[in-house]
């Protein structure tokens, strides 16, 4: 079979010839891949900078975590991997699937899942939404930024604030169902004037951060408080675009009533795993079906994989490998 294959951490994956996965228990079947999204996760498990990256495999790996395909008998899935997922087959596991609801696009269905998971797991399970809370996205012109937007609303937050660089996406973000926006570009002392003008009128409840770096450190001061009873607001770390160590003051802690706490791999618990497969996923597929949420994508065929691997997808896309 085909497959987006790499032979060693850092290096390009090429496009291969390479054996076609057996299933090796009941639990673990094969599909007929049809489209895989290029993610953030992927692109830093195969550059060798993210923490579950694998040690080099001088017979290659094929990459790829999750895939849209079709069991045997017809049935189009979205399934995790067992083995890699940019290749013409795949093995995925029977109890990490989800049958897709008719009338939606395969490459839309491949683009959500690690943005849905990098949303709706942070926002239901670390933070706890509750309907008319505030939420500020850290960070919200990337596509998982966008679906987050989408999904706090559903979930019932009262109010949006966003965070980012892109002047053109953050606009759009508006039409996403954001309510604020605040530049990152500005300089520190108009961003903290902003950010707290916003958190003095309307609290933020739920900080949902994809960036950490210098931006946290600021979100961070703007919610110390003065020796006066605060609000609650829970911080959720989901990625480090901007860095991955910060200064905290301890007085921050001390002076506010703050969680802060992580999602991601390896901090969620198996039950919140099963119900990502039960029931956010079939949600959210659901309501895309029904042009509910909006995904924006860009296609690459398998054939190209090398040269695509790290082009520059605008405006917040995520790029879709079409099998």
């Amino acid at each position: 079979m085909k497959a987006a294959v790499v032979y060693k951490k850092g290096e390009l994956p090429k496009y291969a010839e390479f054996p076609e996965p057996i299933a090796a228990n009941e639990n673990e079947v094969l599909i007929s891949v049809k489209a895989v999204a290029i993610t953030n996760l992927d692109k830093g498990i195969v550059s060798g900078q993210h923490y579950s990256s694998e040690n080099d495999n001088s017979n290659g790996t094929v990459i790829g975590s999750d895939a849209i395909g079709l069991l045997e008998n017809g049935t189009r899935v979205y399934a995790r991997g067992i083995s890699g997922t940019i290749a013409e087959k795949a093995l995925v596991e029977k109890n990490r699937m989800v049958v897709l609801p008719e009338g939606i696009d395969d490459a839309i269905v491949a683009a959500m899942p690690n943005a849905v998971a990098g949303s709706a797991m942070a926002l239901r399970f670390r933070a706890g939404i509750q309907p008319g809370e505030t939420v500020l996205i850290n960070g919200a012109t990337g596509f998982t930024g966008q679906m987050a937007i989408q999904i706090a609303k559903h979930y019932g937050a009262k109010k949006i604030i966003v965070t980012g660089r892109n002047e053109k996406t953050l606009q759009n973000l508006l039409e996403l169902g954001a309510d604020e926006i605040i530049s990152l570009k500005q300089d520190d002392e108009s961003f903290i004037s902003q950010l707290k003008e916003i958190h003095k009128n309307t609290p933020i409840d739920i900080v949902l951060d994809y960036l950490w770096g210098h931006s946290a450190e600021l979100i961070l001061s703007i919610l110390k408080g003065n020796g006066n009873f605060t609000p609650k607001t829970r911080y959720v770390s989901v990625g480090s675009m901007s860095g991955d160590i910060i200064q905290l003051s301890a007085s921050i802690l001390r002076s506010v009533d703050l969680q802060l706490s992580g999602s991601g791999l390896g901090s969620w618990t198996k039950e919140e795993v099963k119900l990502l497969f039960s029931e956010i996923l079939p949600e959210m597929f659901l309501l895309a079906s029904q042009n509910k949420i909006k995904v924006n994508i860009e296609k690459v065929n398998l054939a190209d994989i090398e040269k695509m691997w790290n082009a520059e997808v605008p405006d917040g896309k995520r790029l879709v490998v079409w099998i």
